[in-house]
């Protein structure tokens, strides 16, 4: 995770630092050994990220380092950058208009508080929060019988990230989809972080999802093994135990295929595309030709598919699908003064979007790799279809 963006990472933790210790800390009036004690965070981070650095796989296997690692990075490091950064403006400003008092210091420090309890919150409490959303969906193309009809979409569980005590999370998610009785339950993807292995512990959890008409599910682009291995021999074996492990749990996987879903002599189809991202070192299998192979014209059809960028790219130009599933965004699991990281990155970021009638819904997720959320708790969403007769367009 680290390793990429290594320097990032070191410049981050040394140079807040450096600026603080000249500023405030080499001009008091105290023994040398105490002001070197200031440095002693500053190493043990630039350890532990030499440490997380080095590692063969994308995270620790025992998330609780990586949640200590996140706790210390944003409580020591990324508060301190806060600070540093408030300051160096701030000096710029009093500097503009002559004055003697540097007020992004005191913005500085209620900044770096701020972002201590962004972090403590956001790997606990708001991790674990979650919501339950609302959303119809009215077309023509909906038939009579299934006016009414119930699908509760969950995506980005990463059940590596509710190991131990964290199992609960987990639970909550069960018990919600429960309390819906959905008509269907549609997953769209990243059911791991890492390892199909990591499933084994929250089996008996996701065994039981309620379902009339069963669980729909498609690949994320973690569920390739690709954050496991560099090496394709080692990601096509734990895609394969990750196809395993899906259909052994009885949900129907879709591997640009689709399926047919009846209510008494009307039918409603459903298609999964593989994972098609738009950045090259995204899984690029998608096929929408097979995906909606045998499905019959204007027929009413729910896409799943991941990455919701392929809405746009591949969707809407090369199928007939009226409605699509997607998440992978996490809405960016953070969201401050109502604006969502994910904002910055997708152009479809989170909740329900329409193209000439046709529709596309992007979960913000339950939960994700790295365990912290803050603004945005996990999602399970509701989407209740309602046929629209021809008297009433």
């Amino acid at each position: 995770m680290i390793t990429k963006n290594l320097l990032l990472y070191l410049l981050l933790i040394i140079l807040p630092d450096l600026y603080i210790y000249r500023r405030f800390v080499a001009r008091r009036h105290i023994a040398r050994w105490k002001k070197l004690l200031w440095w002693l965070p500053c190493l043990l981070m630039l350890w532990l990220t030499y440490q997380m650095a080095t590692t063969d796989q994308f995270i620790p296997d025992d998330n609780r380092l990586l949640f200590i690692y996140l706790l210390l990075l944003g409580v020591c490091v990324v508060s301190k950058a806060v600070f540093a950064l408030c300051s160096i403006v701030g000096r710029g400003v009093a500097r503009l208009f002559h004055s003697h008092k540097n007020w992004g210091n005191m913005v500085g420090l209620f900044g770096a508080l701020g972002t201590v309890y962004v972090t403590v919150y956001g790997l606990t409490a708001g991790f674990a929060s979650l919501e339950v959303t609302h959303h119809d969906f009215t077309s023509p193309a909906v038939p009579r019988s299934f006016d009414g009809y119930r699908i509760a979409v969950l995506s980005d569980l990463h059940v590596g990230s509710y190991q131990g005590d964290k199992q609960y999370i987990l639970q909550n998610v069960l018990d919600t989809l429960r309390s819906l009785d959905a008509d269907m339950v549609c997953f769209v993807g990243d059911l791991q972080n890492m390892n199909p292995s990591e499933v084994e512990e929250h089996r008996h959890l996701l065994n039981s999802i309620p379902s009339r008409d069963g669980v729909f599910s498609v690949l994320g682009n973690h569920d390739y093994g690709m954050y496991a291995s560099p090496h394709k021999k080692v990601q096509d074996s734990l895609t394969h135990k990750m196809i395993d492990v899906q259909r052994q749990m009885g949900w129907t996987l879709l591997l640009n295929e689709n399926r047919v879903v009846r209510r008494g002599n009307d039918s409603i189809f459903v298609a999964g595309m593989e994972n098609q991202g738009n950045k090259a070192r995204m899984p690029q299998r998608a096929r929408p030709d097979l995906a909606m192979k045998g499905i019959p014209k204007g027929a009413f059809t729910i896409m799943l598919e991941h990455d919701p960028t392929s809405w746009r790219s591949m969707i809407l130009p090369e199928t007939t699908a009226q409605l699509t599933f997607s998440g992978h965004t996490h809405g960016g699991q953070l969201a401050l003064f109502g604006i969502k990281a994910g904002d910055l990155m997708y152009s479809e970021n989170d909740g329900l979007y329409e193209e000439q009638g046709r529709s596309l819904y992007v979960s913000h997720g339950v939960g994700g790799l790295l365990p912290l959320r803050f603004g945005l708790p996990g999602e399970v969403a509701l989407i209740t279809l309602h046929h629209k007769t021809t008297s009433e367009q």
